[in-house]
Order: C-alpha cells, then sequence, then structure tokens
C-alpha cells in the first residue's frame, strides 16, 4: 500500500500547488490513500468548509489539523458533522470533531490519527496516553495506523515516533512548515520523519511574506502576516505499507516545485 502524508498547506499557493500536483502525484507514485494538514489552507490561518470541501473533491483523502483548526469559526459546524477534517484527539473532552477517523483505501482500512504537542504549545492532554488508548481501539479494526504529530518541539514528536514504534504503521510531525531530512523506518517498523514540510510560498519565512518578517524581527513592531506570493512548492513523504501488518517497509521524503 502507497500512502501519501502532506505537510501544511499555506495560503493560496499552497492550495494552487496541492490542486496541481496531487493527481499526477497519486498516478505516478500508485497512491492508495492521501493525508494532508489544512490548518493553514486559508490565507495561512485556519481553513475553511469551500475549501476542506476542495480537497476531498481533487483526490485528498483525509485532513489534519493542529492550533490553528479554529482560526475561522465557520469551521466549527463544519467539523462537528465532517470526520474527514481532524483536530487533535488530545484536546479536551467536549471539543468539537474528532481527532481520528478510519476510511477505506480499496480493500484495505486505513486509520488516522491527529495529536498534538505540549511543548511551546497549549495546554492539552498528554498526547502519548491519548495515543496509547487510540492505538489499541483502532488496532482491533486495522492494523494501518498513521499518525501526524502536530508539534514544536523536534524532541516530542521523535520521542512519539520511538514510543509508538512497532504499534503503528507512520508518526510524521507537522507544524514548523521546514522539511527535515531525517526520515526512516524505525526498528518495529514505523515510518518516521520528524516533519513533512510546508507545502506553500517557497521564497517566504514558513509561508509568510518575507518583508513583513524582517520588518518583525527589526523593529519589534507588530505586523500584520500576509502569505507571500510566487513559486511554491509540494512537501510530504511517500510511505509504503504492508497492509496484513501494518508495517512499514520505506518512507521517501517528496519536495516537488509546482
Amino acid at each position: 500500500m502507497n500512502i501519501l502524508m502532506v505537510g501544511d498547506v499555506f495560503g493560496e499557493p499552497g492550495r494552487t500547488a496541492l490542486l496541481r500536483l496531487l493527481p499526477g502525484l497519486k498516478r505516478e507514485h500508485r497512491v492508495d490513500l492521501t493525508v494532508v494538514n489544512v490548518e493553514n489552507a486559508a490565507g495561512g490561518f485556519g481553513v475553511t468548509p469551500k475549501i476542506c470541501r476542495d480537497f476531498l473533491d481533487h483526490g485528498v483523502d483525509v485532513m489534519t489539523s493542529g492550533n490553528h483548526i479554529w482560526d475561522r469559526r465557520e469551521i466549527v459546524e463544519y467539523i462537528a458533522r465532517e470526520n474527514l477534517l481532524l483536530r487533535p484527539a488530545n484536546f479536551p473532552l467536549g471539543t468539537p470533531g474528532t481527532g481520528h477517523v478510519t476510511v477505506k483505501a480499496g480493500p484495505h482500512r486505513v486509520a488516522v490519527i491527529n495529536l498534538m504537542g505540549r511543548v511551546f504549545m497549549g495546554a492539552l492532554d498528554c498526547p502519548f496516553r491519548t495515543a496509547d488508548a487510540l492505538v489499541a481501539e483502532l488496532r482491533r479494526e486495522t492494523p494501518i495506523i498513521l499518525v501526524d504529530m502536530h508539534a514544536e518541539a523536534t524532541s516530542e514528536v521523535m520521542a512519539l515516533g520511538w514510543y509508538l514504534d512497532g504499534r503503528v504503521s507512520a508518526v510524521v510531525g507537522t507544524h514548523r512548515h521546514v522539511q527535515t531530512a531525517d526520515e526512516r523506518v524505525l526498528p518495529g517498523g514505523t515510518a518516521y520523519i520528524t516533519d513533512l514540510g510546508m507545502t506553500g510560498p517557497v521564497d517566504s519565512v514558513i509561508g509568510v511574506d518575507k518583508d513583513l518578517i524582517l520588518r518583525r524581527f527589526l523593529t519589534q513592531m507588530p505586523v500584520k502576516f500576509e502569505p507571500a506570493k510566487g513559486p511554491a512548492a509540494l512537501c510530504g513523504a511517500l510511505i509504503t505499507v504492508d497492509p496484513e501488518t501494518g508495517r512499514a517497509s520505506d518512507i521517501r521524503r517528496l519536495r516537488v516545485p509546482a
């Protein structure tokens, strides 16, 4: 089974790159399932129902998110009824939406879990203990489990990768918008990468107009952030999984110019 996981889609450049490149990538790599982090897809902050519908219509199977999921008020009603858009599973009890979903990919079932880190982030439930409970539940349905760990600290993502090694098919990091070069299959058969990277404008500072960021650093004055314009790229990873055991055999970084 070939799985494509795509890093944070940022603003209009990221949306255009994803929609333009995804069909070809799916054909070229015979992708069975596509998971995309969408929490920055609307102008760099949040996501809207229309954007979600466009992504689903163009071949995205599951959408994950993170700390910006509530930036657009209209997403609250949508996420409450659309389980293909996930919010972190370790949000407090009673938060709208769900943090995991199981979908069909051909004859197989695949579970996707969305978690968020706590280091330099909000005060949430423990992602490790949340993962324990969900993985135990989901493994009764399928051995193929994918985890998007949306976190600031690389150490927290790495720790979760080792913690879940052998129990899930993949642990990938999102949030930092900079792709890491540490992809590997861990000894227990879990594909791992600390950050998938950003799908968005190349000539930017993590997606934002570089001149605005420079002004902020130089003056320390408040600046309204805007997505950068210009060329974009899609970043993510291709993961090969044995559908019978759920063990990964390969993970490859992707960085494709739009």
